[in-house]
């Protein structure tokens, strides 16, 4: 100790207090083709990237929690999707909401940042973006984490028999009929739908959804879920790639999910043998529950599969 200050030097500080910096995110728009995209960024640009992508119901915000711990040993980008969350259709700009168009704009965005590899980390809708991604630019994908994001035929639950009738048949009666999955009530159920205790779900997620949901607007919402039916036809193509690529697969699970059935999960071990699948005792949004244990799943998995 210095005779002539009380304080200790720097150097004799115990670890604890040394070491730990905070990891600070960042919240920034980006424009491409049309769309001032939203998006929230950490982590060193040296390190290997991952890719977040988030689903209906949610925007980058379900990764507040996530991103600083996988920053600390990662380069981590989330964007919102168009018609989700910050991220806004520039005035004047006539976007149809198709989930080609979607990956449209994710994909020009990845490329404006510069990301040439990454890890994905996929969600329900950000599932079918980032299967269109990794089959557009397959050299891309270092790694793929599914959380609750479908890819088989066979993880779609009966909860989407209206969607399929709608599918088959686009009339404005059957279009009608999807409207209530967009109202707040319906959200917060697919928030605490097969939750053990929901007094761990914010209420700050599903109330957000909902005000994204009216600022935006339903109609994006509706033609979205029409045209989900577009991605189940190009699963094919997704399976393709997993069988001729084999990229290091992790399926983790909320079990108790309402609309994507374990079923799905498992299945990635038919085109990817090496997948590798694990199941939480939650619903379709296992992130609000078992953040935590996500987290650490997903480190020990991308240490372990992507180069650092």
């Amino acid at each position: 100790m210095n005779a002539n200050n009380s304080s200790p030097a720097v150097d004799t500080l115990p670890a604890a207090t040394a070491v730990d910096h905070p990891v600070h995110v960042r919240h920034a728009s980006l424009q491409v083709q049309g769309v001032s995209v939203f998006y929230r960024e950490a982590g060193s640009a040296e390190a290997p990237a991952v890719l977040l992508l988030h689903g209906f119901g949610a925007s980058s915000y379900m990764f507040r929690e996530l991103i600083p711990v996988l920053a600390r040993h990662y380069h981590v980008i989330a964007p919102d999707l168009p018609g989700f969350g910050q991220t806004s259709v520039l005035p004047g700009v006539d976007f149809d909401y198709t989930f080609d168009n979607l990956t449209s704009v994710i994909d020009a965005f990845t490329e404006a940042k510069g990301l040439t590899r990454y890890a994905l980390y996929v969600f329900d809708y950000g599932a079918p973006v980032g299967w269109r991604l990794a089959v557009k630019h397959p050299a891309r994908i270092s790694a793929i984490v599914s959380q609750n994001g479908n890819a088989y035929e066979e993880g779609l639950s009966a909860g989407w028999a209206d969607m399929r009738r709608a599918w088959e048949a686009p009339t404005a009666e059957n279009r009608e009929a999807l409207r209530r999955f967009n109202t707040p009530d319906m959200i917060k159920w697919q928030y605490t739908e097969g939750v053990r205790d929901t007094s761990l779900i914010a209420p700050e997620t599903y109330q957000l959804t909902s005000a994204a949901i009216e600022r935006i607007g339903v109609e994006p919402q509706m033609d979205l879920l029409l045209d989900y039916g577009s991605n189940v036809k190009q699963y094919a193509q997704l399976h393709a790639f997993l069988r001729e690529h084999q990229p290091p697969t992790l399926a983790i699970w909320g079990k108790n999910d309402p609309f994507f059935v374990p079923a799905g999960a498992e299945a990635f071990k038919r085109d990817n043998p090496r997948a590798e699948v694990r199941f939480l005792d939650t619903g379709h949004f296992a992130i609000e529950t078992h953040g935590a244990d996500i987290a650490a799943g997903m480190l020990e998995f991308l240490n372990r599969n992507v180069s650092r």
